[in-house]
């Protein structure tokens, strides 16, 4: 049995999929669907999670979180299959990745006909001058990591479940781009953005790269990474070097991992500077990228000990309240791009939905290497 200092009451739990199921449960007596925090809008905040959850019922059952997901949905969307989203960021896709399975298991049309809405977005969008998604309009110019993993993961689904293989395609040249204008060949890491047009206030003059290495939105990119891999064939041409780029992260990612605690800070590169701060949502997902390319066969086993160290520093840090439920502290907020202050001085919070939601993708993947903990 695993417990923490941190808890207010022992914890039971003794596998990573007891853990998942924890974590999901908690938020769901703490909310109905329609109120999942920021706001209760169509948006990734809410769809990083249920998207979690979702999984997880495929590993363990549960009608409840059925009931819960298809609840958010329908919330959502009406009749008609009309819904609000933000039709000029590609954050607002992500969600969509809860509609496959309703459309699959219902002879209700609207599912399919709102994923058609998200998938008619990406050749509104507008692009670099060689082609790259803007992360929203309101940002022009500019690629964040964070959008591949937005709107490139719903895009494979969707060209598997409908037969469109061109929307893969699409997604292996963003990422193509992405990893061109953002990697950092000294350490292996990516910066969080890169501006085309060197006029944000932290584009780099001469690269247009952003100046730090945020955690999460790196973590997104390992999540990613492993999504197209599992998508790609065998005999795809860029199998190698997506299996390459996954392979040289995970190498990059144990280089930076905190010695003590097994697990990562907000601005991964710099655990010695000044405000610097350990953060369980990036740390998640780390552990998330280096187990599943271990059980995709991309990384060797000789990594698995970075894995299982970073998932027992997380189980370390969950705390649990007076009525026993689940609280994953020291999760960063949304963020926006910026200089190394801006990344520690964002605030702190307890289960942020970004963070949840990776902590029960991260236990699912120990739950395959990892059973009992």
């Amino acid at each position: 049995m695993v417990t923490t200092n941190q808890s207010k009451t022992a914890s039971p739990l003794k596998t990573p999929l007891d853990w998942a199921k924890a974590a999901c449960d908690s938020l769901m007596a703490a909310y109905k669907p329609a109120e999942l925090p920021p706001d209760g809008r169509w948006h990734y905040h809410q769809g990083v999670f249920l998207e979690s959850m979702r999984q997880l019922k495929a590993h363990i059952g549960g009608e409840d979180y059925e009931k819960y997901i298809k609840a958010y949905v329908d919330y959502n969307i009406d009749e008609n299959g009309n819904f609000l989203w933000n039709r000029k960021e590609l954050d607002a896709i992500q969600a969509g990745l809860l509609l496959f399975e309703l459309d699959e298991q219902t002879d209700d049309s609207r599912y399919r006909t709102a994923a058609g809405k998200l998938r008619n977005m990406f050749p509104t969008l507008n692009r670099t001058s060689d082609g790259g998604f803007w992360h929203k309009d309101g940002y022009p110019y500019q690629m964040w990591l964070d959008g591949l993993y937005m709107g490139g993961v719903f895009a494979m689904n969707y060209s598997e479940k409908y037969d469109e293989p061109e929307l893969l395609e699409m997604v292996l040249e963003q990422e193509r781009l992405m990893r061109k204008h953002t990697r950092d060949q000294q350490t292996g890491l990516y910066h969080h953005a890169w501006d085309e047009s060197r006029k944000q206030p932290w584009a780099d003059k001469e690269t247009g790269k952003s100046p730090e290495f945020w955690g999460r939105a790196i973590g997104w990119y390992g999540i990613t990474f492993n999504e197209i891999l599992d998508f790609l064939p065998e005999s795809h041409a860029s199998r190698v070097e997506v299996s390459s780029a996954l392979r040289d992260l995970a190498v990059s990612l144990v280089g930076y991992q905190d010695e003590k605690t097994g697990l990562w800070y907000q601005v991964v590169d710099k655990p010695d500077h000044p405000g610097n701060w350990i953060e369980t949502s990036c740390s998640a997902l780390f552990v998330y990228t280096i187990a599943r390319a271990i059980r995709g066969g991309h990384l060797d086993e000789s990594y698995l000990p970075y894995a299982v160290k970073g998932y027992r520093g997380l189980i370390e840090r969950m705390q649990f309240d007076e009525n026993g439920r689940f609280i994953m502290p020291e999760i960063c907020i949304g963020t926006g791009v910026g200089d190394y202050q801006h990344y520690i001085n964002r605030p702190k919070t307890e289960n942020d939905l970004h963070g949840v939601g990776a902590f029960v993708l991260a236990s699912m993947e120990m739950q395959e290497l990892l059973p009992a903990l």
